[in-house]
């Protein structure tokens, strides 16, 4: 949810697909010009899609969401398997696939500054190591509102 200001600050509109209701109603609260869940596709053809899911099949839902000579941008560590999908309809129009597997320390650096610019406030639930397990659960249940952070 930390690209929605700093794409608002570019004059994008942005449209949001995702699963669970508390991140739609974050995205509603951040001002996304459209908000789905996980099944929808967006009501116009994007220029840009970001995933944050590591889902293959997301990545494939987002380039079906795209126009021709849309991007892709995979923001995922990791992602598991990309599933089969018609090269032709889905790539075809110079559709682009991309990683941010090689981001640096100096792209870090100036998120922080344009983070700080815009003043992005950053929610995030503390726990500490040994209630590591709940809060996995609470990410995976989506109870918790912002980042979970573990600590030693």
């Amino acid at each position: 949810m930390l690209s929605i200001p700093v794409l608002h600050s570019w004059g994008c509109d942005v449209y949001v697909v995702t699963r669970g209701e508390a991140h739609r109603a974050a995205a509603v609260r951040l001002g996304a010009t459209w908000v789905g869940n996980e099944d929808a596709r967006p009501p116009v053809a994007l220029d840009c899609a970001i995933t944050f899911a590591p889902s293959g099949k997301v990545v494939v839902d987002a380039l079906s969401s795209l126009r021709k000579g849309g991007v892709v941008v995979i923001d995922a560590i990791h992602l598991n398997q990309m599933p089969a999908f018609d090269y032709d309809k889905l790539l075809w129009g110079e559709r682009q696939i991309r990683s941010v597997a090689n981001m640096t320390r100096d792209d870090a650096r100036d998120f922080l500054a344009l983070a700080n610019k815009l003043n992005i406030q950053l929610r995030a639930s503390v726990s500490p190591l040994d209630q590591s397990n709940q809060a996995l659960e609470a990410v995976k249940n989506e109870t918790e509102n912002g980042s979970a952070v573990i600590v030693p």
